[in-house]
């Protein structure tokens, strides 16, 4: 029985031939999508820009493109919708979190603002009520954003430590840019087409940095066992031989993520696409920089190539040239 290989078997691709094309190209467009936030500005949603959050309660059934709908002409800027599940309600009722940004020098919606929400609503449910009202400002956005930086920056860390202890910290380096590649491209992406950017990204950001260490892991693998193998084949030249023996493997996988995420993205709807379009643009970045961007810093640093000996006293960093 013949497996599917998307790659031909024996495939020989040098992925080092057009190096400063792509992995100096690549790091320009990490260069810009840094300085891009500092220069134009993400769209930031309500969890980064505060504003208020509406708890409503009605007898029919929340519809949330209609409620969306009632909201348009009132230009309120960002508005997020989602049904709640809320076992303290009582009887057949349905409970919605309708969430408004809040204008800029407020902490909060006014109050006639407030009415006309309301009057929109009630016109597409006249059960409706609000049944809470809370503000969330401009500090706990602040913070939140503080807290997000931390995390990203802890998980690039973490991958880094993971690399280092199971590799060298050539292969460790070579992951921490491949990541820091991934959530800077698609920060940028953020940024060029001003999509709202929310905690649910920050959420996407974290799992590309999981989906990219995955994938690098998988080359950086099967490197190591090759430089064991041929320790006499150039370093260019084993790393070359690694990502085509990975190639196939590769590609499936992202593939097989690639179908069900851009599904989402059609079929979705506006709470998730946000979310969707930064997984769907991170799985795509990740298998990039993991054939173009990680091994060429293994190349460019070197590494050891005597794992097989017991006595490592010796041992130093030989760099791509030596055998």
């Amino acid at each position: 029985m013949r497996h599917l290989r998307l790659v031909p078997d024996h495939t020989n691709i040098d992925f080092f031939a057009i190096a400063r094309v792509t992995f100096g190209g690549s790091m320009f467009l990490v260069f810009i999508s840094i300085l891009a936030p500092f220069v134009f500005g993400l769209n930031f949603g309500i969890d980064f820009l505060g504003g208020t959050s509406i708890r409503t309660q009605a007898s029919q059934p929340v519809n949330v493109g209609a409620y969306r709908a009632a909201l348009t002409p009132l230009h309120l800027g960002d508005v997020v919708i989602n049904q709640v599940f809320d076992p303290s309600a009582q009887g057949n009722t349905h409970v919605a979190n309708v969430r408004v940004s809040a204008e800029k020098g407020h902490e909060s919606i006014p109050p006639e603002v407030l009415n006309n929400i309301e009057a929109a609503l009630q016109k597409v449910d006249p059960s409706i009520k609000f049944t809470s009202i809370n503000s969330v400002g401009p500090k706990v956005s602040g913070e939140l954003m503080q807290k997000a930086v931390l995390a990203i920056t802890g998980a690039i860390f973490a991958v880094m430590a993971y690399i280092w202890l199971r590799f060298e910290w050539q292969f460790a380096l070579g992951a921490a840019v491949a990541t820091i590649h991934d959530v800077a491209l698609t920060v940028g992406i953020f940024v060029l087409f001003q999509i709202r950017f929310d905690l649910s990204i920050i959420a996407a950001l974290l799992t590309i940095v999981g989906y990219s260490l995955n994938d690098t892991v998988v080359v950086f693998d099967r490197a190591r066992e090759n430089l064991i193998k041929y320790k006499k084949m150039p370093l260019r030249d084993v790393l070359n031989l690694s990502a085509n023996e990975t190639l196939s493997r590769t590609l499936m996988t992202s593939l097989s993520t690639l179908i069900p995420l851009i599904a989402l993205l059609i079929l979705g709807g506006d709470v998730i696409r946000g979310f969707v379009f930064a997984i769907t643009w991170g799985v795509i970045t990740g298998t990039y920089s993991s054939i173009y961007v990680a091994k060429n810093i293994v190349l460019m640093l070197g590494v050891r190539r005597d794992w097989g000996k017991k006595d490592d006293k010796g041992a130093g960093t030989q760099f791509a040239g030596k055998a």
